[in-house]
């Protein structure tokens, strides 16, 4: 699938018209549905055969932050033969009471993937975790930067990052 297919392929799955309440309380007559192309076996594959190439060189895991992010490094892991790990909001309280779960990542080279970056808060919040425990972090991969703010907040806080498209390219691209 070419990335011009893709761009139309997303944006006409996911892309709903409606009445929709919004995370910040406004109502909006349009929502993207992120979870409708992640949820597609053949829009994943084709999402993770274009994202191969921004796997920067020298990572050893790919981190997917909880939830979407999950799905995309997982095919991404498929596509690339990187490990993944998968990245908790908070760790778990119990069992291995672990953030990060799969290979130890201390000392790791890690790129954190996600699917969709608005603010950028929680990328920021779950890599800094990540570091915490020892992690080598500081890329980030997106599907989608929806062009909210995310990318400047995430480069303040020492991250950079690389998204398959903008809100404004699925727009266009439709």
């Amino acid at each position: 699938m070419t990335k011009h297919d893709l761009t139309q392929t997303i944006y006409d799955v996911a892309h709903l018209t409606g009445e929709f309440k919004l995370h910040s309380g406004i109502t909006s007559n349009e929502y993207f549905d992120k979870y409708q192309f992640e949820s597609d076996p053949k829009l994943l594959r084709a999402i993770a055969q274009h994202m191969a190439p921004m796997v920067p060189e020298g990572t050893e895991y790919l981190a997917g932050l909880e939830m979407g992010g999950l799905a995309i490094a997982t095919a991404l892991s498929l596509e690339t033969g990187i490990p993944a790990v998968f990245v908790r909001k908070k760790a778990k309280d119990y069992g291995t009471c672990k953030l990060a779960e799969g290979p130890p990542i201390e000392g790791k080279k890690l790129l954190i993937v996600e699917d969709v970056i608005t603010s950028g808060g929680q990328v920021i919040i779950s890599g800094n975790d990540l570091k915490s425990i020892g992690a080598i972090v500081s890329q980030v991969v997106c599907v989608i930067d929806r062009e909210q703010g995310g990318r400047g907040k995430l480069e303040e806080a020492g991250y950079e990052l690389t998204s398959l498209f903008t809100m404004s390219e699925l727009k266009v691209g439709r």
